[in-house]
C-alpha cells in the first residue's frame, strides 16, 4: 500500500485555483514533515513548499503569496491550495514525506498533473 498518495490535479485557465491533497498514513503524519515538489516538462524537479510536523512552513519564491500548504488533522492530509495559477505552474506535482540527509525523502507519491492554460 502506498504510503503517500496525491490527488486533486487537473486543468485550469490562468488565474484559476486548484487544491492538491497528499494522503499519508498516521505514522508519517505525526512524525514527519511533508513537502510538495513539481516538475515541469524538460525541467528538473523543484521544491514548492514544505510543512514541518510542528506546522511551520516554507515556500519557493515563485509561489509565495499564491500557494498555501496546510495540515488537515481530521483527514490526515497535507493540502496545497494554489491560487492565481499561471502557465509556469504547469507540471507534475509530487508529495514527499520524511526528509533525511537534508534533501532526500523516504516516501514519494506518484504525482498528479496540473495544467494551466494562458
Amino acid at each position: 500500500q502506498a504510503q503517500v498518495m496525491e490527488s486533486g490535479g487537473g486543468s485550469v485557465q490562468a488565474g484559476g485555483s486548484l487544491k492538491l491533497s497528499c494522503q499519508v498514513n498516521e505514522f508519517i503524519f505525526s512524525t514527519c514533515g511533508v513537502a510538495w515538489h513539481r516538475q515541469a516538462p524538460g525541467k528538473e524537479r523543484e521544491l514548492v513548499s514544505i510543512i514541518a510536523k510542528d506546522g511551520s512552513t516554507t515556500y519557493a519564491d515563485s509561489v509565495k503569496g499564491r500557494f498555501t500548504i496546510s495540515r488537515d488533522n481530521t483527514k490526515v492530509t497535507v493540502d496545497l491550495q494554489m491560487n492565481n495559477l499561471n502557465a509556469e505552474d504547469t507540471g507534475r506535482y509530487y508529495c514527499a514525506a520524511c526528509m533525511y540527509g537534508g534533501t532526500y525523502y523516504r516516501h514519494w507519491g506518484q504525482g498528479t498533473q496540473v495544467s494551466v492554460s494562458s
